[in-house]
């Protein structure tokens, strides 16, 4: 079978079953292993698809976004687990930006009590902050329903007032060649107004995020290092030929 024909057919799987295992794949197309993965990668950097664990899934929608409480028990131990390494790299004496990301959130405990200043502009990380007993500073800004995020032109301006050594940032997508994108315009404009007053900058992300592509693009990929839980040695090489990457494991 010609390579044409076989992506034709792995898309049209997708089409129906939304994800495809590789076994599926070499299962229906009678072929190889290596010769399906090798597909996958070129369907995957054309943007038609993207890599997950043993498989494909189709591409989400480049407005779709769930809510803060739909996203917060999604991949929940991945996101504690980044969020620990996360927490760590955080030093007495600095000053950070924490984003209004549900992995973000989970941040907040390995922080407690810690000689540090955060601004944020997630609404819902005020209770847990306090009760870290961490000094707050929260942007301006009009609330956004679906995410609780503070976003628009009070919370850019409020941003002007601050400087960060480090600023942890949430994502929708993450792509080689796309770089950092999200469902919501106004959400990008913060967060790359963030990104830009800071030192250092990190995107905490599980493996659900990688090769998605949404709307309105926050960064390029070598503007922030990510932390992760898990890549498959062939992505993680791809996108640590272009950014700092660590894949935190248990």
């Amino acid at each position: 079978m010609l390579t044409p024909e076989r992506h034709e057919l792995i898309l049209q799987l997708l089409k129906q079953h939304s994800v495809v295992k590789i076994q599926d794949l070499i299962d229906v197309l009678n072929t190889s292993e290596s010769t399906i993965r090798r597909d996958l990668t070129q369907l995957e950097q054309e943007g038609f698809l993207k890599r997950v664990h043993g498989g494909a899934a189709r591409l989400q929608g480049k407005i779709t976004e769930q809510s803060m409480s739909e996203k917060a028990f999604k991949n929940l131990q991945e996101k504690k687990m980044i969020a620990a390494y996360a927490a760590k790299l955080v030093e007495d004496g600095d000053s950070i930006y924490l984003d209004a990301g549900s992995t973000i959130k989970e941040m907040i405990p390995f922080l407690k009590n810690r000689d540090i200043v955060v601004v944020t502009n997630g609404l819902t990380h005020m209770t847990s902050l306090l009760e870290a007993r961490i000094q707050t500073y929260i942007t301006g800004g009009y609330v956004k329903e679906k995410t609780n995020a503070l976003v628009g032109r009070g919370a850019l301006l409020s941003l002007d007032n601050y400087r960060f050594d480090k600023c942890f940032m949430g994502v929708n997508g993450i792509h080689p060649e796309y770089g950092y994108t999200t469902a919501d315009q106004e959400e990008a404009m913060v967060k790359s107004k963030a990104i830009s007053l800071s030192r250092e900058a990190f995107f905490v992300a599980d493996d659900s995020k990688f090769s998605e592509v949404y709307f309105a693009k926050i960064a390029d990929l070598h503007n922030a290092s990510i932390i992760t839980n898990y890549l498959d040695e062939e992505v993680n090489d791809l996108y640590s030929r272009k950014t700092s990457i660590k894949v935190v494991k248990e």
